[in-house]
């Protein structure tokens, strides 16, 4: 009887090892699948199609008296008329006006601007100038040389026709089309046009958003962290607040966004998509998970620590800074980082606040209009164009590996400055 209970017992261990093995072992394909579609869809993202131009061009036109490239004069140049005459040079036989706009419809539409940016960096100075620049071409043609398009479909439901399709293979045999690294998209902000489009702004966005999260949110959390530990009188206002505080920390999101918006936007005034919003939203959001792992944190500390200094005369509120909040330093900051990744993840509340909005210059302020990552893959996400689908896959392999190396870090702190007691 004694040796069946035992074989049962083991048996029952067994499955439930087996259980357990099971459900990793299904959680990880499930990730492993998740990352190789994503990958997959996104990696063809590090290139991009380019082709080389030489161009003469004359800059007396738009510079000022000291040789200086005037802003003003720069704006007013046709510099698309000078970049559709240089291309045309290389098929002379296109004369016919809906051939020219199919022929220009191989290249960026912001490849003028391209161009204008490029020679103002150069600054040449006055006078007049042979140059050879690579330049982007459409993002219908950089699909195709990346094996993105298929051309076997009928042409009347393809984006791109046979005749830009020959144009293409025509620069590419010249050798002045083809894939070279994608550094657009790491240098540049949003873009109607995938093939000019970047992260660059969205993560100085997130990243000035994050800065205000926990400059907001880290202080507010120790404080009640310690006051709810050693400071608190036990009664009903007490278990009232502890209650609300581990509710909040189930709050959908969104919630605290439509918050943001009725307090901060509407009451106090403050500039719709930017940065400081955003981060006082996600610090709201993120307040009740770090004032749970700092409680955890200080709660592990023992006791005897805080007793010996109160014994030799310290106040309470040096015990607890002074002798608590060192030790359970580790803790709070892992929370921290957790409640952090959380945020950055987080898209409800920036798009109740505004920070959807098309942006293409770069942030540089707290009170500048900005986006952030998880925003801006949402809107890639949402355009018809196959290479913003792609561009946005690479900007969520982008994303969860921030979030991979923030986590890792938690990990490391902790181990770093944990003590056993």
């Amino acid at each position: 009887m004694i040796r069946k209970s035992i074989q049962s017992r083991r048996a029952r261990e067994t499955r439930l090892k087996i259980y357990g093995i099971t459900s990793i072992c299904f959680a990880l394909i499930m990730l492993a699948t998740l990352l190789i579609s994503i990958g997959l869809n996104g990696y063809s993202a590090l290139q991009q199609a380019y082709f080389k131009l030489d161009i003469s061009v004359n800059t007396e036109k738009f510079v000022d008296d000291s040789g200086a490239p005037d802003n003003n004069k720069m704006n007013l140049f046709n510099w698309d008329g000078l970049v559709q005459s240089a291309l045309r040079e290389f098929f002379p036989e296109v004369k016919d006006r809906d051939e020219k706009k199919e022929l220009f419809a191989i290249i960026s539409a912001n490849a003028g601007y391209d161009l204008k940016e490029i020679i103002k960096k150069k600054a040449l100075g006055s006078g007049s100038h042979t140059l050879s620049v690579w330049l982007h071409l459409s993002d219908d043609a950089d699909q195709y040389l990346k094996g993105r398009l298929s051309i076997d479909i009928p042409e009347e439901d393809r984006r791109i026709n046979n005749k830009q399709i020959a144009w293409v293979n025509s620069l590419v045999e010249r050798d002045i089309a083809k894939l070279k690294f994608n550094k657009t998209f790491f240098t540049s902000a949003d873009s109607r046009e995938p093939e000019s489009a970047g992260i660059l702004g969205s993560v100085i966005g997130s990243a000035l958003t994050l800065f205000v999260t926990i400059m907001f949110a880290l202080p507010l959390a120790v404080m009640a962290a310690i006051y709810l530990e050693y400071f608190a009188k036990p009664g009903k206002i007490t278990d009232f607040i502890e209650v609300n505080v581990n509710n909040l920390a189930a709050v959908p999101s969104i919630v605290f966004g439509l918050l943001g918006l009725s307090v901060f936007l509407s009451t106090f005034g403050l500039p719709r998509s930017a940065p400081l919003v955003g981060g006082l939203v996600l610090g709201l959001m993120t307040l009740p998970t770090i004032i749970i792992a700092s409680r955890a944190s200080i709660r592990s500390i023992p006791p005897s620590i805080r007793e010996a200094a109160l014994g030799l005369g310290a106040s309470k509120m040096q015990a607890a800074l002074h002798h608590v909040l060192p030790l359970a330093t580790p803790g709070i900051l892992t929370g921290t980082i957790i409640g952090m990744a959380q945020a950055l993840g987080e898209t409800a509340p920036l798009l109740m606040i505004g920070m959807v909005a098309f942006i293409i210059d770069i942030p540089t302020t707290f009170t500048s209009s900005a986006t952030a990552m998880p925003v801006q893959i949402y809107m890639w996400s949402d355009s018809a164009e196959r290479a913003f689908y792609e561009r946005s896959s690479l900007a969520i392999l982008f994303l969860v590996a921030f979030l991979i190396s923030m986590n890792l870090l938690a990990v490391v702190l902790r181990k770093k400055f944990e003590k056993k007691w």
